[in-house]
C-alpha cells in the first residue's frame, strides 16, 4: 500500500493522563488527539489494546481480540448512569505520573464490575438489543474469551495450565458444568468488552475526523496464558499434556547478552496451512477494525522463529525455525485486499525477510538510535534510507532519546553530535528533525521525546518484568507552544498538507 508523507507520535493511552491511576479512553485520549492535530501530526501510534497479563505488557495479553477494560473510562460510566458520583470516591489518590498496577486494578475492577452489572441488567430495551447485537457479531472470539476469563476468576486468576483437567481439555461436561455456573460473570465480561469497543470507537472516529490515522499493532506471538491458546490448542506447538513444547524468544542481540525469553508458544504453521489461515484472517481483520494502519511486531518471525526448548531458563540455546509468512500473507491479503502494514523488521534479518517485505510493499522500520555507532555507516543513518520505510527516534523498547544520550559512549555522542549538528542540550529535538527531514514517508517519535525526557520515562525494559509500562505524562506537560515547534518542524519538512 502506498503511503502518504507524514508523522506522528508513540503512546499508549495507559500513559495518558487523567484521575484515576491509568490512562483511559475518556477526555484526556481526545485532549491528546487535540495536540496531535494543533501540531499537524497525523498518527498515533500504540501498542496492542488487549487485556494485560503478567508484566503488565501489552505484548503478553490474555486475548488477541479483546480490549483491555483497564483503559475503560469511568466518567462516561458515570455520565451513562451505570455508576454513581459518589462510587468514584472510593479511588484512592493514585500516582499521576505512573501506573501503580496493583492499586489500580483492586481500585477500579470492583467499580467496572458494577458497571458491567447494571448494563447486563438494563430494562432499557435499546441497550439490551445493542449488547446482543455486539455478542453476536464478536461470538468467534468473545464467547471464548468471556468464559476463559470466568474460568480464570474462578480458579484463582492462575494460568489454564493449573486448572482441573476436565476443564483444562475444554471436555463437552465440564464446559457445559462450567458455563452454567459462571453464566453471571461471562455476562460480565462481555458487558465490558461492549463497553471497551463503544468507547475505543469514540476516540477512534474523533481521532479520524481530525485527520489523525491510528496506528495499531500486532505481535505475533500470542500469550501461552490466553483465551487464544486455550480454545485453539491445535494452532500451536502443544504436547499430549497441551503444555508447549518449544517458546519463542530472540537470540542474544543489542538489548540482551542472553537473548530475550519470550515463553510464547509456537505456531503449528501446517495447521494453520490446512485451515487457509482462517485464524489469522480473523486476527488481521479484528486489528483493521480498530485500526487504519497496522505494524506487525517481530516481522522476522514470519520466515523463522528462533524457538527454544520450554524447559530452558535463557533464550541462548534456540535454533531458527521456518515459519510460513509467505503463503499467510496471500491467503490474508486474497481476503481482505490491500494491507496497510509496518513490518518491524529488526534484529537478526535475512535476505528471505527482506524478499517478503518488499515483495507485499510494507514499509519496514529504522531506529534513529541504532544509528550512532561511531565505528561503522549504519544502515539506520538517514542518509541511507529509502522512501518506503518508517523512521522513529525509539521505540517501546528503547530507552528515551534523552536517557540514550546520556549513557552513550563519549565517541558516539560526539559523533551522533556531529552528524546532527547538534549540543548536548538540544540532542532530542535534533533527533526528531533528523527523523522528520528524512526521505522515509512516516516518521514518529515516542511522546517521552517529544517532551525531552529522560531514562525514568522509559515505557520498558526487555528482558525484565519489573517497573515496566508505568509512565505517564500530566496533562501539564502538553503546551500551545511545544504543539507549534512540533508543526513548524512537520511543515518545514513537508509531513502534513498545509
Amino acid at each position: 500500500m502506498k503511503f502518504e508523507r507524514s508523522s506522528g507520535v508513540l503512546l499508549h493511552p495507559t500513559s495518558l493522563p487523567g484521575e484515576y491511576g491509568i490512562g483511559t479512553l475518556g477526555k484526556h485520549a481526545l485532549e491528546f488527539v487535540d495536540f496531535l492535530a494543533a501540531s499537524a501530526q497525523k498518527m498515533w501510534q500504540m501498542c496492542p489494546l488487549g487485556p494485560t497479563g503478567y508484566g503488565n505488557s501489552p505484548y503478553q495479553c490474555f486475548s488477541a481480540f479483546a480490549g483491555n477494560p483497564l483503559l475503560i473510562d469511568l466518567d462516561d460510566l458515570v455520565e451513562r448512569r451505570l455508576l454513581g458520583a459518589d462510587d468514584l470516591l472510593t479511588v484512592p489518590q493514585l500516582p499521576a505520573d505512573r501506573v501503580d498496577y496493583p492499586a489500580v486494578i483492586a481500585s477500579k475492577i470492583p467499580l467496572l464490575k458494577k458497571a458491567a452489572a447494571g448494563l447486563a441488567s438494563s430494562e432499557d430495551a435499546g441497550v439490551q438489543e445493542s449488547l446482543e447485537r455486539f455478542a453476536a457479531d464478536n461470538s468467534d472470539w468473545l464467547d471464548d474469551y468471556s468464559f476463559f476469563m470466568a474460568l480464570k476468576a474462578h480458579f484463582g486468576g492462575g494460568s489454564w495450565s493449573g486448572w482441573d483437567a476436565d476443564i483444562r481439555r475444554r471436555e463437552t461436561e465440564a464446559v457445559e458444568r462450567y458455563r452454567e455456573l459462571l453464566a453471571d460473570e461471562i455476562e460480565s465480561v462481555k458487558a465490558l468488552q461492549y463497553l471497551f469497543f463503544e468507547q475505543w470507537a469514540a476516540v477512534k472516529k474523533y481521532a479520524n475526523e481530525k485527520g489523525i490515522k491510528i496506528v495499531g499493532d500486532i505481535p505475533i506471538f500470542v500469550a501461552f496464558d490466553s483465551a487464544d491458546a486455550w480454545s485453539n490448542p491445535e494452532l500451536f506447538e502443544f504436547d499430549e499434556n497441551m503444555m508447549p513444547i518449544r517458546v519463542a524468544g530472540v537470540p542474544p542481540d543489542y538489548f540482551c547478552p542472553t537473548g530475550q525469553l519470550w515463553g510464547n508458544p509456537l505456531y503449528n504453521w501446517e495447521y494453520s496451512r490446512k485451515t487457509g489461515f482462517a485464524w489469522w484472517i480473523k486476527r488481521v481483520q479484528a486489528a483493521l477494525d480498530i485500526s487504519d494502519i497496522l505494524r506487525i511486531d517481530h516481522f522476522r518471525g514470519f520466515i523463522g522463529c528462533w524457538a527454544v526448548p520450554a524447559e530452558h531458563e535463557t533464550a541462548e540455546h534456540g535454533t531458527w525455525e521456518p515459519a510460513l509468512g509467505k503463503e499467510l500473507f496471500e491467503a490474508v491479503a486474497g481476503e481482505l485486499g490491500e494491507l496497510p502494514i509496518i513490518a518491524e523488521d529488526l534484529g537478526d534479518i535475512t535476505p528471505e525477510v527482506d524478499e517478503l517485505r518488499d515483495s507485499n510493499g510494507f514499509p519496514g522500520m529504522k531506529i534513529l538510535q541504532f544509528a550512532f555507532d561511531s565505528a561503522e555507516d549504519s544502515d539506520f543513518l538517514p542518509h541511507n534510507y529509502i522512501a518506503n520505510s518508517v523512521v522513529y527516534t525509539g521505540t517501546h523498547d528503547n530507552d528515551t532519546a534523552r536517557g540514550w544520550y546520556e549513557s552513550a559512549s563519549a565517541s558516539d555522542k560526539r559523533f551522533a553530535r556531529n552528524y546532527l549538528d547538534a549540543t548536548k542540550r538540544n540532542f532530542v529535538w535534533k533527533l526528531i528533525r533528523a527523523a522528520w527531514g528524512s526521505p522515509s514517508v512516516m516518521a514518529l517519535a515516542p511522546m517521552q521525546d517529544i517532551l525531552d525526557l529522560g531514562t525514568k520515562a522509559r515505557s520498558n525494559m526487555p528482558g525484565t518484568t519489573a517497573g515496566n509500562w508505568e509512565w505517564r505524562y500530566t496533562a501539564d506537560m502538553l503546551s500551545g507552544a511545544l504543539a507549534a515547534r512540533l508543526k513548524k518542524l512537520t511543515e518545514v519538512y513537508r509531513r502534513c498538507r498545509s
